[in-house]
């Protein structure tokens, strides 16, 4: 099973928290082309440009680490991409209502799973167990 070190992850998730922030504040979307950029790399060529950087300053080998499951990012990642993708389209189409709302439920969901719970997570096991049941 394929997996990636906690840190990095988190490191991650704060990325996307702190551009929420700052685009929030001054509701200009091109910050939040740092985690889309980054994380839209990372679904189609399998490079995240802020995981590698951070990877430079874990104190430990990444397997010393808790991991966390590489499929289950893959799909947050795929939620993230997509939210961060209809803000910026919003901010340039001057919808700001739905700039607003995107940027700020990817921010939510980002920082909800820095507190320990993981929405993504919880989307796909309920699809998971759904599509169990449907066969």
């Amino acid at each position: 099973m394929k997996t990636i070190p906690k840190p990095l992850v988190m490191a991650n998730q704060w990325t996307i928290v702190l551009t929420v922030i700052i685009a929030l504040l001054t509701q200009s979307a091109w910050i939040l082309l740092i985690p889309l950029i980054a994380n839209l790399s990372s679904l189609l060529t399998g490079f995240h440009p802020i995981l590698v950087l951070v990877k430079h300053f874990l104190a430990k080998p990444a397997n010393q680490y808790i991991q966390e499951d590489y499929a289950q990012l893959q799909f947050n990642q795929w939620l993230a991409v997509g939210f961060l993708f209809v803000a910026c389209v919003s901010f340039l189409l001057n919808w700001t209502i739905l700039f607003n709302i995107a940027t700020t439920m990817v921010g939510i969901a980002a920082l909800i799973a820095i507190l320990g719970f993981c929405i993504g997570c919880f989307i796909r096991f309920q699809y998971q167990q759904w599509s169990y049941r449907r066969n």
